[in-house]
């Protein structure tokens, strides 16, 4: 019988899965948005908090299989089917056709890569800090290109259109989440 899984039982699940530090660190950056963002919308936010986490938990040990191994870790764990909708539904275009439909689900769609545009941005201060990132700097760095490379800006801006929300305001609502984690993904600097 499926079950809602516990926090302590998804991260032991995730670092079983995902031994590094890095995408550790990224796991508990969008549990941490996701949780932030449930408490604006008034949703479960443990439920949202458990998909963020839960996201890429195929991702170290499957890289060619993101998403498809994801549901097939999560069923043999017994997570409800919300729960592996919504996680495999953030590789939507990408790497599965699952359309987030759920505002759970285009929200982990949206702020996905845009936590790892945040934490770029963090790192490059001279504080090496998120409690101190004005969104402006965030913007600043979305025109350069070249600057983290590997964050699909057309992704963050179909989420944020999904959501009917501006970029400035999710990348706003972003760094307020990952504020309440700082020190926890590495991201506290040196204020």
């Amino acid at each position: 019988m499926r079950r809602k899984p516990t926090r302590e039982e998804a991260w032991k699940l995730l670092v079983e899965y995902n031994p590094s530090d890095s995408l550790q660190r990224h796991a508990l950056a969008v549990e941490a948005v996701m949780r932030h963002q449930a408490r604006q919308q008034g949703e479960d936010e443990d439920m949202w908090g458990l998909v963020g986490m839960a996201h890429d938990i195929d991702y170290e040990r499957y890289p060619e299989q993101h998403c498809v191994k994801a549901r097939e870790i999560l069923d043999q764990h017994d997570w409800p089917e919300a729960y592996v909708r919504a996680v495999v539904s953030h590789g939507w275009g990408l790497c599965c056709d699952v359309e987030p439909l759920s505002a759970m689900e285009k929200t982990l769609y949206a702020v996905d890569e845009l936590t790892g545009l945040v934490t770029a941005a963090a790192l490059v201060r001279p504080s090496r800090s998120v409690l101190d990132l004005p969104v402006k700097s965030v913007l600043k760095r979305w025109k350069e290109r070249s600057f983290a490379a590997g964050v699909n800006r057309g992704v963050i801006e179909k989420g944020a259109a999904m959501l009917g929300v501006e970029v400035s305001a999710l990348t706003e609502s972003t760094i307020e989440g990952m504020r309440e984690v700082a020190a926890e993904i590495g991201l506290k600097g040196n204020l």
